[in-house]
């Protein structure tokens, strides 16, 4: 990751408001007050991981407010991944509050208002991930938002580790090896917010929200397995099948029809890597727990009105 601006360098009677014009143009637009003007310090450095944009900052304590009237100078179309590294932060949305601490992570949304207090030197990563691909995986996320996501699971302390590691490595990664860790990084959120949303006592008005959450998560995580079923992703997710189809309705699908489009999507994916043209079409379909090259090959042109085949010859001409 690169440095994009830090207050070093800078009079001390500048430095909160050139740090508040850069925060408000990489991260988010808001208002904020420093504990002291005299002796803030702040740095962030930026970088990206394939369409998932990284900011990492370093400040000394202050509180921030994303209220309505910033929404509109705001790139909406993100959700916001947030790993504590150091100090600690608060946060509130949508009446909830969490408390983040090295290691934790959180989602927050810059579609809603939101508040935040930084101790001193605290640092943060922010991802700003696009809203579609993790919506298309979690549902809707509001209900999930502010949610302290704890390295206490294996699932949960992986992601931890892996947003641990990206400022260091994110600078060296080519644009192929970035568009495949992005969709590690998009399993693994889901993973994460799946399983410590599944662990939560629903309230009555979320339960539905929960539950599309879990089984999308248990969809993902099993994704490659042939024998993936409507029973096995709903035993997963704590759930009849006809619990959790009537819930996927509201989204206009069921278990069966997630798992197939799921499937053809990381087909689509896989096809249109540079780095496994060495892969043959029916090598990536039976990786991707298609068993009959015929259906696979039907339910693929049914989605994208094209053959697999043809798809990869079409990439490859456009390359």
């Amino acid at each position: 990751m690169k440095t994009v601006s830090s207050t070093g360098q800078l009079h001390p009677r500048d430095r909160f408001d050139f740090w508040h014009e850069v925060a408000r143009k990489d991260v988010a637009d808001h208002t904020s007050t420093p504990k002291c003007r005299n002796t803030f310090q702040a740095e962030l450095r930026a970088g990206s991981v394939g369409s998932i944009g990284l900011v990492l900052f370093q400040n000394s304590d202050m509180s921030v407010t994303h209220a309505r009237c910033h929404i509109d100078l705001t790139n909406t179309d993100e959700l916001f991944v947030c790993r504590q590294f150091g100090g600690r932060l608060a946060l509130d949305q949508d009446s909830r509050q969490v408390v983040l601490e090295p290691g934790h992570i959180t989602l927050l949304d810059p579609r809603l208002p939101y508040q935040g207090r930084f101790s001193e030197n605290s640092q943060v990563l922010v991802l700003k991930v696009p809203r579609q691909p993790l919506e298309a995986r979690l549902g809707q996320t509001r209900e999930l938002t502010a949610r302290a996501i704890e390295p206490s699971t294996a699932e949960n302390s992986l992601l931890s580790q892996t947003l641990a590691m990206l400022p260091s490595h994110t600078q060296d990664l080519g644009s192929t090896a970035g568009v495949l860790l992005e969709t590690h990084l998009l399993d693994l959120i889901t993973l994460s917010v799946g399983m410590t949303m599944g662990k939560e006592k629903a309230r009555t008005t979320s339960a539905r929200s929960l539950v599309r959450v879990r089984v999308r998560a248990a969809v993902e995580a099993r994704l490659a397995d042939r024998n993936l079923d409507a029973s096995t992703v709903a035993r997963a997710a704590g759930v009849s099948v006809r619990y959790a189809n009537e819930v996927l309705a509201e989204d206009s699908t069921s278990i069966v029809q997630l798992i197939q489009a799921k499937r053809l999507a990381r087909c689509r994916q896989a096809l249109e890597d540079p780095s496994q043209t060495g892969r043959s079409v029916s090598e990536i379909a039976y990786g991707w727990g298609f068993a009959d090259m015929t259906h696979f090959g039907r339910r693929f042109k049914a989605a994208y009105s094209v053959l697999p085949s043809e798809h990869r010859r079409r990439v490859r001409q456009d390359g």
